[in-house]
C-alpha cells in the first residue's frame, strides 16, 4: 500500500486528502466574489508529510490527540507508558501516533455524493496503548458547502482511551497570506481549561468571563492574545448550544479579507484553540513559508489529559463500545 493522494469534489469546494495520516491536505474554498483560495497549510506532495515537516498539518491524530501528562496512565489497575515526544508529555498518540502511519481507503467516490472512507487498525500495545483498535475515518461532502467528518473506534479485547481529532490548520484568506491574527472567532463555551506550565490541564474548569480566553462573542484573534503566553492552545468546554444534525455549534471563524466564514459543529466536548505558536519557516504548497501563527486550529476533542483527570469526562472506551466523533465545517461568506 503506498501513499496516495485523492480528490473530492462538488462543483464549489474541492478536498485533497491522502491515505497517509489520512490526511487534508488542501481545501479550494470561494471567496464573496467567487475566487478560489487553498484555506490549509499543507504541501504539495505526500513526501513532507511522510518526512515529518510540518506540525501535524491536516492529520488525524490518535490513539490520543493532545498530551498526556509525563506520558502516563493507570486503567484498570495496570500501568502504562507511553512514548515521550513532547517533553514531559506524550502528545498526539506518540512517536508514530495515527498521523504517521498508511490508512486503508475502504471505499472512495468522487461522484454525486463525494466521500471517500479510511480504515485503520491500531494493535494492542502500539504506542504503549492497551488493546486492539479498529478505527473508521470517513470524509464527506454533504451540500454544495460543507465538509463533513466521521469517525469511529471500536476497541476489540481491553479497555483503551481513544479520543480521536482533526488536526487541520485554517487561514481562510489563503494558506499563503500571512497570519491569521485579524480573523475573528468565536467560540460556544463559556469555561476554558488552564494549563499548567508544561500545557497539561491542572484540572480547573474556569469560567471565560473576564479573561483573554473570553470568545462568548466574536472578536478578532489578536485583541488579547499577547496576554496570553506563547499564544492560544487551549481546550474549550462546549456548551449545549444551538444544534444542527445533532451536532452543537462550536466555533465560527471569520477573514475579514475575503469574507470567508467557517462555522464548525461537533459531538465533542472539547476544542482546542490553537494559534500555530510553534510553526516557524515551515516551506509549504507552492514555496510559501509558513511562520508563527500562519494558521490556526479548531481541535474538536476529549478533554487533554483526560485518562488522568477523574473529573474531565472520560475517554475510556470498553471492548465492544463504539467511540464516536463526528465533525461539520460549513463555509459561506459575509
Amino acid at each position: 500500500m503506498a501513499a496516495e493522494l485523492y480528490e473530492l469534489s462538488n462543483g464549489t469546494i474541492t478536498v485533497k486528502i491522502t491515505n497517509f495520516g489520512a490526511t487534508i491536505t488542501s481545501i479550494l474554498v470561494p471567496d464573496a466574489n467567487g475566487n478560489l483560495a487553498d484555506v490549509v497549510l499543507g504541501f504539495d506532495t505526500v513526501e513532507p508529510y511522510q518526512k515529518g515537516a510540518g506540525r501535524y498539518f491536516g492529520c488525524i491524530v490518535g490513539r490520543v490527540a493532545n498530551r498526556i501528562k509525563e506520558g502516563k496512565f493507570t486503567l484498570n489497575g495496570l500501568d502504562y507508558s507511553l512514548h515521550i515526544n513532547n517533553p514531559p508529555n506524550s502528545l498526539h498518540g506518540g512517536k508514530i501516533g495515527f498521523d504517521k502511519v498508511l490508512w486503508e481507503v475502504a471505499e472512495y467516490n468522487n461522484d454525486e455524493f463525494p466521500s471517500i472512507t479510511f480504515k485503520y487498525h491500531s494493535k494492542d500495545g502500539e504506542e504503549g496503548y492497551p488493546g486492539d483498535l479498529s478505527v473508521i475515518a470517513k470524509y464527506s461532502l454533504p451540500s454544495g458547502t460543507s465538509l463533513k467528518l466521521e469517525m469511529e473506534a471500536v476497541p476489540t479485547n481491553k479497555a483503551t482511551p481513544v479520543s480521536l481529532a482533526q488536526h487541520t490548520y485554517w487561514n481562510l484568506a489563503g494558506h499563503n497570506s500571512g497570519h491569521i491574527l485579524d480573523h475573528s472567532i468565536q467560540i460556544w463555551a463559556s469555561h476554558v481549561t488552564p494549563v499548567d506550565e508544561n500545557l497539561i490541564p491542572t484540572g480547573e474548569i474556569m469560567p471565560v468571563t473576564g479573561t483573554p480566553f473570553d470568545f462568548t462573542s466574536e472578536r478578532k484573534i489578536d485583541s488579547r492574545i499577547h496576554e496570553v503566553p506563547v499564544g492560544y492552545d487551549h481546550n474549550y468546554v462546549l456548551d449545549c448550544g444551538e444544534k444542527r444534525c445533532g451536532l452543537k455549534h462550536a466555533a465560527k471563524v471569520k477573514d475579514p479579507s475575503s469574507s470567508r466564514v467557517l462555522n464548525l459543529w461537533t459531538d465533542a466536548p472539547g476544542l482546542q484553540f490553537y494559534t500555530g505558536n510553534f510553526v516557524t519557516g515551515v516551506v509549504g504548497k507552492g514555496g510559501a513559508v509558513y511562520e508563527k501563527h500562519a494558521g490556526l486550529c479548531l481541535e474538536t476533542q476529549g478533554f487533554p489529559n483526560a485518562i488522568n483527570q477523574p473529573n474531565f469526562p472520560s475517554i475510556v472506551v470498553q471492548p465492544g463500545e463504539k467511540s464516536k466523533h463526528t465533525m461539520l465545517f460549513e463555509f459561506s461568506t459575509v
